[in-house]
């Protein structure tokens, strides 16, 4: 597809929500921090471009369909059974994931095992552009509506970071709420 700033090639995978995933070496410096605004800016490029085409279609739900956002990663390393990645998960319109992503890193495992790099019960250590890290394991390979795909595994730490009271006003005419779908 062409960018702003080259022609660069991205793969579409579904991982609980469709990703464009692409190495940060095809356009632009590593994963790091100080570099944060320019996978912004290409992660809303991607997105945009990619949203609406039929490669961003899901095969039975279309409720899934779109792309949900980008992962740009490094690649740091393999390993006998590991292969090792830091990623800038891209979402929304220039949100910035602290983790490594869950459905990102489902996509990447997925990415990773048609490629050849992950045979089941093989792992990618998925680090963030912060540090933190998930372990994904493809337990299985698969075929998911005539497509290849596999059954992951991701594992990691998370904190509760907030909490949602919602209330019912007695007075409401539309309680219990409106469902337009």
């Amino acid at each position: 597809m062409s960018t702003s700033r080259d022609e660069v090639t991205v793969t579409l995978a579904y991982g609980g929500a469709i990703h464009a995933t692409l190495p940060a070496a095809a356009l632009g410096p590593a994963v790091t921090p100080e570099h944060l605004g320019e996978p912004i800016a290409l992660g809303r490029e991607i997105t945009w471009a990619l949203n609406d085409s039929e490669h961003a279609v899901h095969p039975h739900d279309p409720r899934q369909n779109g792309v949900h956002g980008t992962v740009r990663f490094d690649e740091l390393g393999d390993a006998e059974n590991e292969v090792y990645q830091r990623n800038v998960a891209v979402f929304a319109d220039g949100e910035v994931d602290r983790s490594p992503c869950g459905s990102g890193t489902c996509a990447r495992l997925a990415v990773l095992a048609d490629d050849g790099r992950l045979s089941a019960g093989s792992v990618v250590r998925h680090e963030s552009i912060i540090g933190s890290t998930f372990t994904g394991t493809v337990l299985d390979r698969v075929h998911v509506a005539g497509r290849p795909a596999v059954v992951p595994r991701v594992t990691g730490m998370a904190h509760r970071t907030g909490d949602q009271v919602c209330s019912i006003d007695p007075h409401d005419p539309l309680v219990p709420g409106s469902v337009l779908r």
